[in-house]
């Protein structure tokens, strides 16, 4: 989708009990993530975002005081799509233990495809770890969440260990956020996906042998 029509789109929900507000922090985020996506956070201005916004300089700092909280934003909007796509998971009616898998599976491939749709930006993902961290708490937290009510339910139907599921939700997570940044190689997605099965026993069992 192009400004153009972006903008027109937002224009026309103004009359839709959209708070014009809300509309105009959207746009701005929506503009930023593209020019950030081509340029670059280092190589963009908030000028730059409010003249491709076709707003003056002064209303973006009604929304935001200065880049980086722009860039929070985006990044808290991009995590979203991949909470949305993890929320859908959830609902799927399967076991735990299958209902884990599917999860860090499309887990993986939705940032993965985030990632990579915001071009300059992936560079930026990884380069300003401690900025992408810190928006991505609130999203950590709905994460924890969602794995355990996972983990919840396994207990509840006797397929996994009564451990602590808070626990055991936030190490898992930590775990799964160590393998994104080798999951953006094609190669090692595709090891990966071809060897679910080993990650899935080794996740889920440890390296212990069973008596």
């Amino acid at each position: 989708m192009v400004f153009g029509d972006f903008l027109v789109i937002l224009q026309e929900n103004i009359y839709m009990n959209v708070p014009k507000s809300v509309i105009t922090r959207t746009l701005f985020i929506n503009v930023a993530r593209e020019l950030f996506a081509q340029k670059g956070k280092d190589n963009v201005t908030m000028n730059d975002i409010a003249v491709l916004a076709g707003k003056v300089r002064r209303t973006i700092y009604d929304y935001f005081n200065n880049k980086d909280e722009v860039y929070t934003a985006v990044i808290e909007n991009e995590m979203n799509i991949i909470i949305k796509k993890l929320e859908e998971i959830m609902a799927i009616n399967v076991d735990p233990h299958k209902k884990l898998e599917i999860y860090i599976f499309t887990r993986f491939e939705t940032i993965k495809e985030v990632v990579f749709r915001n071009g300059s930006l992936k560079a930026d993902f990884f380069k300003d770890i401690q900025e992408v961290e810190k928006a991505r708490r609130p999203i950590d937290m709905k994460e924890i969440k969602m794995l355990r009510q996972i983990i919840d339910e396994g207990i509840a139907n006797g397929l996994f260990k009564e451990l602590s599921s808070q626990w055991t939700a936030m190490f898992l997570l930590y775990a799964l956020k160590g393998m994104e940044a080798p999951y953006m190689n094609s190669n090692v997605a595709t090891y990966a996906n071809d060897r679910r099965q080993i990650i899935m026993d080794v996740l889920l069992n440890g390296l212990l042998k069973k008596d």
